[in-house]
């Protein structure tokens, strides 16, 4: 079998993306075009990351469960870290080891929707921790890393967030 040319791969590529999107592939697409308000950070029972620790993306540079003994809250989220070093890093600055988009997936975003994220699939650009839906979303984010996270940073101000409670 001859290998594919990079302009009908780019362009297969393209295709299945569309598709994906259209058909509202399962677990991908959270909010569609309605824009229904949204969490301002995506969280699950109130734990953010899907209870993986920030700060470990930063400095193991690998996704790491946290511990529910080791906590902090911020922004109406509940984070967890591996170590108590990591929660007083994050303590310190918490921007700076906060994902974009309130942890909702970057491609997704790029698409100006709202998905959920696999913490296994992630990428810091420029210091900043992008996360993605799975492996799909994520191969689909890598071809145009900057266009994507340009898209994306247009997109999340002006998606509506639901007001959380004081």
């Amino acid at each position: 079998m001859m290998p594919m040319p990079v302009r009908w791969g780019t362009a297969l590529i393209a295709v299945l993306s569309s598709v994906a999107m259209l058909a509202g592939a399962p677990g991908l697409v959270v909010a569609g075009p309605s824009k229904a308000p949204v969490a301002p950070v995506n969280s699950a029972n109130g734990v953010a990351l899907k209870g993986y620790d920030p700060v470990a993306y930063f400095s193991t540079g690998q996704p790491t469960p946290g511990s529910p003994d080791v906590t902090e809250r911020w922004k109406g989220a509940t984070y967890r870290f591996a170590s108590e070093g990591h929660r007083e890093l994050f303590q310190a600055d918490p921007e700076r080891y906060l994902p974009q988009y309130g942890g909702y997936c970057a491609y997704a975003m790029s698409l100006n929707r709202i998905a959920d994220i696999d913490p296994a699939r992630w990428k810091i650009v420029e210091g900043k921790l992008y996360l993605n839906n799975g492996r799909f979303a994520h191969t689909l984010w890598s071809i145009d890393v900057a266009g994507h996270i340009a898209s994306a940073d247009r997109n999340w101000p002006a998606y509506p967030k639901a007001i959380e409670p004081q």
